[in-house]
This record gives C-alpha cells, structure tokens and sequence, in this order.
C-alpha cells in the first residue's frame, strides 16, 4: 500500500484494551491517533474482566472518604515488590493514575468511576489497606454506541456458552464501551480492527510507524510522535509458553485469542530489553466441560489437595497468589499440585450459587453447572466415602481421608493452624460468595462430612502473561543498555510490569496499562 496523507498520523496504538486510554489522551489533545486491533473486536481480555483498576489516590477513593495517600501506596509497593521494577516506574505510576482519573472523569462518556472496597492482596504489609484501592466504571446504556457497538468484544460468557448480550454493559464492557465512545467523539480518532502488527519502521534509530496486514492485505501506517504497543501478553502463544513458562501451556488460559505476543516480538527484533518473561497474572482455573477453565476467585467450602492428598496452601488466596503458591508447590514438592484437586461435600453441590458466585462477572448460565455432565466429561468424581475418591483421583489410600479428618478439627475449633484460612481480609469478604459457614467459629472454614463427596479439577490458570519490554517511567521502550528507542511506548501486558512479579490488589493489570498508555500520551503531545 502506497503512502498517502490518509497513511500519516500523529500517533498508532497498537492493540485495544487499557491502551484505548492512551488513545483517548492522545486524541484529545489534538493528535491525530489510529488504534489498531488484530481481531474482529475492541476490547481484548479487558472486555472479559471485571473492570477492576488499582489505582492508589484517586478520586473515587477520595469521594468515598479512604484514607488512602500516595505515601501510604508507595510504602506499600516498596514492601511487596521490592527491587522487582524500579522505584521511579513505580513513582510515576502513582503520580499518573489520580490525574489520569480527574481527566476521564471530565468527560461525562466516562462518568464517576465507583469505590467497592475490595481489599489489597497482601494483608499485614506495610500500607496495606483492607479497604483496597480498586475502583469500577459504571455500568453503561449499550445503545449509546450506535454503530460502534458491533466493535465491542462480547463478554467471556457470550463467546463460550452463547448467551444473549444484555442492554447494560458491566464490568469491562462498559469500560471499553464508555473508552470507545469517548475516543471517536474526539473527532481525532481511527480504529481498524482485524488489522495485524507485522513490524514495526525503524528510521535512524526511532520507530516512524508499522506495517501491519489488514484483512489480510499489507498496509503501511506512519506515525509522526510515537508507537505504543498495548496489544497484550503472548499467552496464546504456544511456541513462547515453551520457552518462558514450560509447565503451564497456552491451553488453559483465561487471555484473549488474539494475544500472541506479536507486539513483544516486534519490540525484541529492533533490540528492546525485555524482564520478567516467565510471570503472569495467575489464577486458578475450574475445568470444565467443552472449553477453556473458568477463572474461579476463591472457594466456599472445601480445600485443594496435591497428589499425595494433602493441603499445601489457604485455599482462600487472593488469585495469583493462589496461582504462585500452585507453581512454587510444583517446583519444591515431589507431590505435585498441577493439577489441584477441589475436595467437597454435598453441600458445595447444593449450593450452587456459590460456584456462581465465585466467576468474576457471571450473569445467570442456565445449566452451566450440571454435575451429571462435569462427572461424564471426567472433570469432577463422586463417590460414597473419602477413601473411595481418593481411588478415583489417584491419590494414596487414606490420605486424603487423613487430611480432611484434620481440616474438619480446625473448622470446629475455628483456627486453621495450618495456614490460616479465615483470618485476613480478602478471606473474609469472599465469605459473600456463598455466605458464612455456620458450623464453626470461622465463616471461612465449613466441615466436609456430608457425602456423597466430590473432587474437582483445577489447573494453574492465568489472566495473562505479564512479562514484557522494559521501560523508563514515561513509557518509552529502552535497550538492554538503558537507552530510549526513540518513537516506541509500551503498556499493558506488552510492557514489563510496574509491580514485578506482584499483583498488589484487584485491577492491578487494568489499572497499570491505562496508566502507561496515558504516560505515553503524554509525552507524544509534549513533542515538537
């Protein structure tokens, strides 16, 4: 494709999810801006999520009165991540995301974004807050989009059980919905979907554009300030899982099927550094029938077994790290927790609305748990008594029984002497997943004794890969050496991330890549 004035913008963002904030920045600032998106839809894994954005000091906590400052969030990061990024993206970071906040707030497309209170991951360090940091957009009328909302990605649960839309958009929907809006009514804005990365133009040292395949035809698109390359991790990327993460796979991935890392390459082929390749946001993941696992938050009752039948972890975790936990006991441990068995009585079957409850952003699946059918498939067993299960799963004879006698004595004493199930925050909030355990002191801890009993599969599962190309704190790429390549920004999962191998509270991925491609914009409009 020849050049011409419709092939010249000021910036490109690459990929459609947290980098539509970049986008926006850009575009209403005056800058003439294309997003690019490789699949049919906007959106990418942040349309899946539930729109969660750790965002320390912003104004929706400030409204909701938290005592909440960026002395506190640094003491915080500093505690938890450590030497894992560097304290000035951390800084940056945090001065970034309330002024990012106040400025979409400004625009009513956005409207106030909401405080739940959803506490921080690590509960007892330094600056952590049992109220969290996380806030939400609103939900969103769909019909506002008009002819853009065929561009919207459908939520996870349209796309694996086919059910209907619904007028109301929640969640990341109605973030992407609200971002996209905004975006176009710059009048500054471009999106092309099922337009590829291929390379990125490199002239005398700077990104200057990208070529890129755009159904299926090569188009070549100039950038005049600067790339940012938002476009996901490489978790369906099966060649890289290998090479970066060999005991997890593509295959039980939460991410969006587009994200196969096309960005993160392109930035290594022209000499990007890249850190912490081998992390992802992990979460565990309830197997199930006929497609991928389902992101599965915490569980009511029951506890997770390794192989040799016996707990090696609070099976309340906060997500990834539950995730962690599982791959550190797999690395260390002859009985290997990959997969996990879920150890549960009737009680668990007969409460259904807690598996529910327990999917991030699940309208009502009809049927979606038939126990007839998940046994049939091999994904859950049932038998009569714990040593038959233990059989079933192949874990010792009388192990498992051993483990869930002595689990039962500390849910009704009401302490987990083991590993402490019950006792911080994020614990106790997710007793609302199916409401508290009455047969004990703890709401946490529900005795498993009334068969039959069940044993589920869980996988180590992910949000993402998070790994990425390293950058300086105003989002620009950087060489091994530290050098900036000039042109080129990178945020999201496509970016090394701001805290290392830590997922502080609900919303960290989403909070820090709109915060990066907002950096990003930025600095594109303070150029000549």
């Amino acid at each position: 494709m020849s050049e011409n004035a419709a092939d010249l913008y000021d910036v490109i963002v690459v990929g459609s999810g947290g980098g539509l904030i970049g986008a926006y920045a850009a575009a209403a600032r005056g800058l003439r801006t294309l997003v690019i998106e490789k699949t049919e839809f906007v959106g990418g894994t942040t349309s899946y999520s539930g729109a969660g954005m750790w965002l320390p000091g912003n104004a929706a906590e400030q409204r909701a009165g938290l005592p909440d400052t960026r002395d506190g969030a640094r003491l915080y990061l500093d505690a938890i991540v450590g030497d894992d990024s560097p304290a000035s993206l951390r800084e940056a970071f945090l001065q970034a995301g309330p002024a990012m906040i106040e400025e979409l707030e400004k625009n009513p497309r956005f409207g106030e974004f909401q405080f739940l209170g959803v506490p921080d991951y690590f509960a007892g360090q330094p600056g952590a807050l049992p109220g969290g940091r996380t806030i939400f957009p609103q939900d969103f009328d769909r019909g506002e989009l008009g002819d853009l909302e065929p561009l919207v990605r459908r939520p996870l649960w349209t796309e694996r059980w086919g059910v209907d839309v619904e007028s109301t958009m929640v969640g990341g929907q109605a973030l992407i919905g609200r971002a996209l809006l905004a975006f176009m009514e710059t009048g500054n804005g471009t999106v092309l979907t099922n337009t590829g990365l291929e390379r990125l133009i490199v002239e005398d040292g700077a990104v200057v554009g990208v070529q890129a395949s755009s159904n299926g035809e090569p188009v070549t698109f100039r950038a005049g300030k600067g790339v940012i390359l938002a476009a996901g991790g490489y978790e369906r990327n099966a060649e890289l899982r290998r090479k970066y993460q060999p005991e997890i796979g593509d295959e039980w991935t939460q991410g969006c099927e587009g994200n196969t890392g096309d960005a993160l390459t392109a930035g290594i082929d022209i000499g990007a550094a890249t850190d912490l390749l081998e992390e992802s946001w992990f979460a565990p993941g309830l197997v199930v029938p006929d497609t991928r696992p389902v992101f599965y938050t915490s569980v009511w009752s029951g506890i997770w077994v390794n192989a040799a039948g016996q707990r090696y972890m609070n099976e309340r975790l906060p997500y990834d790290r539950a995730g962690h936990e599982m791959l550190k006991a797999h690395r260390t441990s002859d009985a290997s927790p990959l997969p996990t068995h879920w150890v549960f009585d009737q009680r668990q079957i007969d409460n259904e609305s807690a598996f529910a409850a327990a999917l991030p952003v699940a309208p009502d699946v009809p049927g979606w748990f038939d126990v007839e059918k998940f046994i049939a498939a091999g994904v859950l067993h049932r038998a009569d008594t714990l040593d038959e299960l233990a059989e079933l799963i192949g874990v010792p004879a009388g192990a498992l029984t051993k483990t869930v006698d002595q689990y039962n004595g500390y849910a009704r004493t009401g302490k987990d002497e083991d590993f402490g199930r019950g006792e911080a925050p994020w614990d106790l909030m997710t007793v609302y997943l199916g409401g508290a355990h009455t047969d004990g002191p703890n709401p946490c801890l529900g005795v498993i004794d009334q068969g039959p009993f069940y044993a589920a599969k869980i996988v180590l599962s992910d949000l993402g890969t998070k790994g990425g190309l390293k950058t300086d704190d105003h989002a620009r790429v950087v060489r091994p050496d530290g050098s900036v390549i000039a042109g080129l920004y990178a945020s999201g999962n496509t970016m090394a991330p701001v805290t290392g191998r830590i997922y502080p509270g609900a919303g960290g991925p989403i909070g820090s890549s709109m915060a990066f491609a907002y950096i990003a914009a930025l600095d594109m409009a303070q150029k000549s």
